[in-house]
This record gives C-alpha cells, sequence and structure tokens, in this order.
C-alpha cells in the first residue's frame, strides 16, 4: 500500500515552531490569577519564582564535536540549505517537552545539543543520511515535532563523532488517499492540524488528538504508539497504521500487504513504539473516517472514582462505545471545580466524567440514549450543561498552565501507566500514594490529580498531574519521586507506560518489564537493522 515518490497535496502554511524553553505559540501563554497563586504559596509552600531559560542568543551552546568535512559530506546529501549547524537550529533541536527538559533549559544547561540539523526530502535522502553516519559513526536523532516528555530526544552520544538530528519536516505530503479502502498514505513529517486539513478538504480525518495535537508528526505518533483523546471511538494511532516504510543503515523495510495477516509475525510492531532506534518511518499508510456530520460532549457526575470506573467500564465492555470517555477521580475533579468557580460555574462534588459522540446524526443519537442509560444505572447525572464542551474547548491547553506553574516556583510533571480493569483500583491508589511518599518525603507534599484517559474492554489507563513546590534542584526531586513512582506501577501490575513511551526516563523499568530476553531480542534486531548502533542510542534500551 506504501507508494513511492509524488504527492496528491501539501500543506498551505508552514507549521508553527514550538516556542523556545516552553510551550507551544508564545500568544497562547498564560498567567495564573492570585486566586491560583495564593494556594500554591499559603498550601504548598511555592515562594521561589523560576526565571525562564536565556534567549536563544544568549543561551550557551557547546562546540560542535562533528568535524567540518563531515558536516560538509551529510550536507551535500540533502543540501547545503537543508543543513544547518547554526545556533537557533541546534538548540530548537535539544531535547523535548518533559518538565525535567524544560527546567534544565531553564538553569541553561546545554548537555545533548546535536551539532548539525539534517531536513531530508524523501526516503531515499534519508537512507543515504544513514549509510554514511552508519560508515562515520554519527549518532542520529529522528526528530518529528519535538513533542517527547520522556527523553526521547537526548542520545547518548558518547564515543560517537558527533550527533546528527534528523528533522522530517520536508517529509510532509498527503501521498495517496484510496477511499474504497479508507486509507491515507502520507509522509511522516505531517502535523496532526496538517493531516486533518488535508484529509479534511476531502471530507475524512484520522480522529487522532493527543494533548500535543498542534505539534506532533504523524510519524513520531507511530514511533512512540501515541494514543488521542478520542481513542475510544477511532482507536490508537498505533491501531490506525496499517502499512509503513522504513529506511534502515542496512536497507529498506515495507511492512503492511493487508490489514491482517498470518504470513508470520506482524513486522509493523516492531516498528511502532521503536522511537527511532529500529529505523527511520518515512511514508506510512492510516485509517481514515469521514469528518463527522455531529460532535456532542458532555459532563456526567458519579458519585466516586470507585463508582464511575464501573460505569466507565460496563460502557466499554458491554456498549454503546462513546467516542471519548475519560474520568477524572475526587482530586482533580476538586481542582477542575474550583478553577470553573472563578468563571461562575456553581459548584458540586463526586468524579467527573466527559462522555463524547461524533458520527452521523443518527448514530450520535443512538449511542448518547443508550450510554446516559447506563451511567444513570451507575449513579450518574449530567453535569452543567456546558462541562463537556468546556472540556472541548481547553484540552490542549495544559501544557501552558504548566510553563505559568513554573513560572511561579513550583514543581508539575504528568505521568502514565495503565492495567486490567480487575487491577485499576490498586494501581490508581498505590501510584498516588508512591507520589505523595516520595514527594512529602524530600520536604515538598504534593497536590495528586488522576483521571482514566483511555479504556478498553480490558483495562484502561491512569493519568496523573503532580503539583508541589520545588526544591533546590527540581530535576533531582522530580526523578526521586519519579523512580520511586515506577517501582510502585511495577509493583501493582501496571505498564511504565501506556502512551509517552520510553525515552530514557522509563528504560530501566522497561527492561525489567520485559525481562532480560525481551531485551536480548530486541537488541538482536538492532544489531540486524543498526549494527554500528547510530539510531537513537540509548533510547528504549541501554547502550
Amino acid at each position: 500500500m506504501v507508494v513511492g515518490a509524488g504527492a496528491l497535496a501539501r500543506p498551505s502554511e508552514p507549521r508553527p515552531e514550538l516556542a523556545w524553553g516552553a510551550w507551544g505559540d508564545p500568544a497562547n501563554a498564560v498567567d495564573l490569577p492570585e486566586s491560583i497563586l495564593a494556594p500554591l504559596r499559603d498550601g504548598l509552600g511555592v515562594t521561589r519564582p523560576s526565571p525562564r531559560p536565556p534567549a536563544l542568543a544568549e543561551f550557551p551552546l557547546p562546540p560542535a564535536a562533528l568535524r567540518p568535512e563531515l558536516v560538509d559530506r551529510l550536507a551535500g546529501l540533502v543540501g547545503t540549505e537543508h543543513a544547518d549547524s547554526g545556533r537557533a537550529a541546534r538548540l530548537r533541536h535539544l531535547r523535548g517537552k518533559s518538565t525535567p527538559d524544560l527546567l534544565r533549559l531553564r538553569a541553561a544547561d546545554a548537555a545533548g545539543t546535536p551539532d548539525v540539523v539534517l531536513c531530508p526530502a524523501d526516503h531515499d535522502e534519508v537512507a543515504a543520511l544513514l549509510e554514511l553516519c552508519s560508515a562515520e559513526r554519527i549518532a542520529v536523532v529522528p526528530f518529528g515535532g519535538g513533542t517527547s516528555v520522556v527523553g526521547g530526544l537526548e542520545p547518548e552520544a558518547a564515543g560517537f563523532a558527533g550527533v546528527a538530528a534528523l528533522d522530517l519536516r520536508r517529509m510532509d505530503a498527503l501521498r495517496e488517499l484510496d477511499e474504497v479502502s479508507r486509507l491515507a498514505v502520507v509522509g511522516p513529517g505531517l502535523t496532526g492540524p496538517q493531516a486533518e486539513a488535508l484529509l479534511g478538504a476531502r471530507g475524512y480525518t484520522i480522529g487522532h488528538f493527543p494533548q500535543s495535537y498542534e505539534y506532533v508528526t504523524l510519524g513520531g505518533a507511530a514511533a512512540t504508539r501515541s494514543s488521542g483523546q478520542s481513542s475510544a471511538g477511532y482507536g490508537r494511532f498505533d491501531d490506525l497504521v496499517m502499512a509503513l516504510r522504513v529506511a534502515t543503515p542496512t536497507g529498506m523495510l515495507e511492512l503492511g500487504r493487508a490489514p491482517k495477516s498470518a504470513a508470520g509475525p506482524d513486522l509493523r510492531q516492531l516498528m511502532l513504539g521503536s522511537e527511532g532506534t529500529l529505523g527511520v518511518i518515512t511514508e506510512l499508510a492510516v485509517r481514515v473516517r469521514p469528518v463527522p456530520d455531529q460532535r456532542v460532549y458532555e459532563g456526567w457526575r458519579l458519585p466516586s472514582f470507585s463508582a464511575g470506573t464501573q460505569a466507565l467500564r460496563r460502557l466499554v465492555q458491554d456498549g454503546p462505545v462513546p467516542t471519548t470517555l475519560r474520568l477524572s477521580d475526587e482530586a482533580e475533579t476538586a481542582v477542575d471545580l474550583a478553577r470553573a468557580g472563578e468563571l461562575g460555574q456553581a459548584p458540586a462534588g463526586g468524579c467527573l466524567a466527559i462522555v463524547g459522540y461524533e458520527g452521523t446524526h443518527e448514530d450520535v443519537a443512538l449511542r448518547r440514549e443508550g450510554a446516559a442509560a447506563a451511567l444513570r444505572d451507575g449513579g450518574g447525572e449530567r453535569a452543567e450543561a456546558d462541562a463537556g464542551e468546556a472540556w472541548l474547548r481547553g484540552r490542549f491547553r495544559g501544557p501552558y498552565l504548566r510553563d505559568a506553574l513554573l513560572d511561579a516556583g513550583a514543581l508539575v510533571e504528568t505521568l502514565e501507566t495503565a492495567t486490567f480493569w480487575s487491577s485499576l483500583e490498586r494501581l490508581h491508589g498505590a501510584t498516588a500514594a508512591a507520589l505523595h511518599e516520595a514527594l512529602s518525603a524530600q520536604g515538598s507534599p504534593p497536590v495528586v490529580l488522576c483521571h482514566i484517559s483511555h479504556v478498553y474492554p480490558a483495562g484502561a489507563s491512569l493519568y496523573y498531574t503532580v503539583v508541589c513546590a520545588a526544591l533546590e534542584d527540581p530535576v533531582v526531586q522530580w526523578r526521586r519521586a519519579k523512580a520511586a513512582t515506577a517501582e510502585a506501577i511495577l509493583a501493582a501490575g501496571g505498564t511504565i507506560s501506556h502512551h509517552h513511551a520510553v525515552g530514557r526516563d522509563h528504560r530501566p523499568w522497561y527492561e525489567r518489564e520485559i525481562g532480560g530476553l525481551g531485551v536480548a531480542a530486541l537488541r538482536a534486531v538492532k544489531a540486524e537493522l543498526d549494527p554500528a548502533g547510530i539510531l537513537n542510542p540509548g533510547i528504549l534500551l541501554a547502550r
């Protein structure tokens, strides 16, 4: 299904750059009102504002390790105008957007800055770059939207001649639209909004809307097993990928002749979630659906997290299944209510569920009626009229609030996990307790919020937001808490990551999760596809 050169359409506008040292569009930055600053100060002891990172022109830039003649040879493969070793390009490809990443920028830490940024135009240029980098032992970091929150863009580059960031933004075409099979063949550098605009003009949608939607690329979503906020209806992104073309230092893989096959193990699954360590995705075919005629989002109040969990399980197991289905625990609901109170909305208790439906008018009406009956049976009642639409309007704004909290001197970060329904409440309690204990033991008692973010017939994911006072070294502070929580997650039967990926941050616990034999099997595959070990070294697997 994956096709060769050519393009059906390309974005009409260049994609926006992520803000330097922060999230998203600087025009959308928020200021915290006194009604939020006061509880931070009086309840959590947040008293030391944190300065933003130095400006790009003033940030300390380490000297490039890569020899100029190698830079020239790499530039010759993509064109000199598409090989940039300037200050701005190098620093903008330094790390991702996790809280530790941003805190290290605020501390003017430039460790891991790539030596050159390369922007290939197609599969052949990627393949040629990988061949040269393998021969010269140049580490390569495949770069999509730069939204990693697990250290996935900071390789362990000791012993390499240098580091090249492989930015796939030029590979942004909608190459083919198969309306019979409802498949779109796309370049890996297309962002979520670009893909939706190109497909929407033809009446289709992918339906993949993670919180990073405005900047995430489709290649990055595949390489990290991303999951969008409407996954209950549309599926995770790895569910949507039907075919892949992958460039490796030793050759090309073309994977996916049919939606399902019994021709041995499905090698598509090997590349999905490989985080740029086994190859570079240069083209992918994804399922699409018609743009829905109607979208309806509403809020429901459930009497407790336990009751809400049972109601969500009933819906996803027995139907009808909404397009979006999520449930905040008591703590997260209370915080959301406090923020809503500033807007004049009446407070209420319990736990808030967001339930969304997308489809034809008839389909939405039928599923909405059936889901409402199931939610009422679980003790639910409709929340204020605007609750669902308010969530929909603000679903991409969380990272902007994080920047404002960091400015105020708070430490705020997220983590997520997943397990089967029978273990979910135990995992919920164990993870929250580990976060409370680990941060309180350091003298920074936190607020810990959680919601069920993605649901499946067999289980669900839990997504945590943590806020506390930042200590003298907040990176060390968080890493200690993260380590203790990772231990608790494994002990409670959860996975170390549901959709954030592994990167460097989760690597020790990932290797424990899959076991020694699993690690050895992945190492054998990497040795075959990437014998020089140049692809994202130290990500996913230890060197």
